[in-house]
């Protein structure tokens, strides 16, 4: 990794329980100006205090990472987000850690999590101005399905660039199932979701992931899916256990409009469920 970012010996368990209060704090600050009607769906699950914004949910995460070869490596995460993944980087006690975001909320948000293994960096993931050849590992979650194929290639070029020969390129997105699903059941599915989330969703089938993967350069190393049941009571549950998931069923009850947003995309998702996933892939760059 570059001389910018240094690493300090610290147990995962003080980093965070150090950080979560500071964190949690920040973001109802950064969120709680956001227009409810209006605002991409992973910012008002935040709001309302959701954590864990991942497809495949928590365990496929932990599953990816625990693939990704974290230990004492030198890690990039693409759109860390509001840091949930970042902390269980921290877990794996990597070497030093970078976080590249394009938003000054979650560079905030997110560095008082990572600040004594490293920092966040306001870039972008097609232009991280990273040094060639630099880090071991790139994480990335829930960034390339929002993309075009063009640009999510764009950022899987990026991941390429930056990875040392032999590093590991660890990503978990929002997937289609069956790989032979009808072009308009997909098209359906894109412009359903996207209406629901606010923001452009551009799912994939595992093969579609895979070959842009491998016109990116990669190798495939593991795979594995998990049901898309983000907005179902039992994943929330299991995400962020029993006390975060009654503070989030009040702030959908008390903050107005945000009872009728969640209603929409949980209904949006459940409509595809038998074609949605979460699905995370870890790929090398050959040496």
């Amino acid at each position: 990794m570059n001389s910018e970012v240094h690493s300090a010996p610290v147990s995962s368990t003080n980093v965070q329980d150090s950080s979560n209060a500071a964190t949690i704090a920040a973001q109802d600050h950064q969120f709680e100006d956001k227009d409810i009607a209006t605002v991409p769906g992973h910012w008002l699950l935040a709001r309302l205090g959701r954590r864990v914004l991942r497809p495949g949910g928590l365990a496929l995460t932990q599953a990816m990472l625990n693939q990704a070869h974290l230990d004492n490596a030198d890690v990039c995460e693409f759109a860390p987000g509001i840091g949930r993944t970042a902390e269980e980087i921290i877990a794996h006690k990597p070497h030093s850690y970078v976080g590249i975001d394009r938003n000054a909320d979650v560079v905030d948000i997110v560095n008082n999590i990572v600040r004594d293994y490293g920092e966040v960096r306001l870039a972008n993931a097609q232009d991280t101005h990273l040094p060639a050849e630099s880090v071991d590992v790139v994480v990335g979650e829930a960034i390339l399905s929002m993309q075009s194929d063009e640009d999510k290639l764009a950022i899987m070029k990026e991941a390429f660039r930056v990875l040392r020969p032999g590093g590991h390129y660890a990503l978990h997105e929002l997937g289609l199932e069956p790989d032979s699903l009808d072009e308009t059941i997909k098209n359906d599915i894109r412009t359903d979701v996207s209406r629901a989330i606010k923001v452009n969703a551009r799912p994939a089938t595992k093969h579609e992931w895979l070959a842009l993967l491998e016109q990116a350069g990669f190798q495939f190393e593991w795979s594995e899916a998990a049901p898309m049941l983000l907005m179902e009571p039992e994943r929330v549950m299991a995400d962020e256990g029993k006390e975060r998931a009654r503070v989030i069923m009040h702030n959908m009850a008390t903050i107005p409009g945000a009872k009728e947003r969640v209603m929409e995309m949980k209904q949006t998702f459940g409509k595809y469920r038998e074609y949605l996933r979460g699905i995370a892939f870890v790929v090398r760059k050959p040496l």
